[in-house]
């Protein structure tokens, strides 16, 4: 199961096995969610939605292709690489990123996947996100703050930068346009960056702004929250 993916809590996978006979054998076998189904143990498994996978759902939903897309914390460029999907030949994409390493990876990935053309990352504090997007003129911006996916966790945005980014991405977005954020926290990095970031959130007027805070009810108090603001 292992060899195959069928451990990955990331991936949907089906294992049919032989029934067997022996108590203590199905006993193991149902610590690994095989159930009986005819002559047959069956174990399915469908991955959980994410935080990340909700947000691009949301995107793809609202946005057009054609489009200016942002990719304010670029990471490794999974984020960049579906915005680049999304945008398709007309649109365009620019991921920021204040790690070198994070800027490689995610051009790396767009040369891999045929989408050079559609976008690129720079080395860009988030908080200068103004300095490449005029007011008004982005459809999206997508945040997906922490730390870099494989590096250091010490290594991570925080408040500071965090907060002068979402008003600059507010500035930025059109219309109709969409900022999209996923918020963390936990034992490394505390909660005060999603606290600041839901507490600015909130503060938006209602005249400007339509804002969607997406909670996993039934998660521990520290997974991932995934935000959106609508701009009127």
């Amino acid at each position: 199961m292992r060899q195959l993916g069928g451990l990955d809590p990331k991936t949907e996978s089906c294992f049919t096995a032989p029934l067997p006979g022996d108590e203590g054998v199905r006993a193991l076998t149902a610590k690994f969610d095989f159930l009986p189904a005819g002559d047959h143990l069956v174990r399915r498994r469908v991955p959980d939605l994410s935080a990340v996978q909700l947000c691009h759902e949301f995107l793809t939903t609202h946005l057009n292709p054609g489009g200016f897309y942002l990719d304010a914390t670029c990471g490794n460029g999974h984020d960049t690489a579906f915005l680049c999907r999304l945008a398709g030949p007309e649109g365009r994409v620019l991921g920021l990123d204040i790690q070198p390493q994070a800027v490689e990876a995610t051009n790396a990935r767009l040369a891999a996947a045929g989408l050079d053309g559609i976008g690129r990352a720079i080395q860009l504090d988030h908080a200068r996100l103004g300095e490449v997007a005029a007011p008004g003129t982005a459809d999206c911006v997508l945040f997906n703050f922490g730390w870099l996916p494989g590096a250091d966790h010490q290594v991570h945005s925080t408040a500071a930068g965090s907060l002068p980014a979402l008003q600059a991405a507010l500035d930025a977005l059109k219309p109709r346009g969409v900022l999209a954020a996923v918020l963390y926290s936990g034992q490394v990095i505390g909660d005060s960056e999603k606290q600041a970031a839901l507490a600015f959130f909130r503060s938006l007027p209602l005249t400007r702004y339509t804002v969607l805070v997406c909670e996993f009810a039934n998660w521990a108090s520290t997974a991932p929250l995934p935000c959106f603001v609508v701009k009127k």
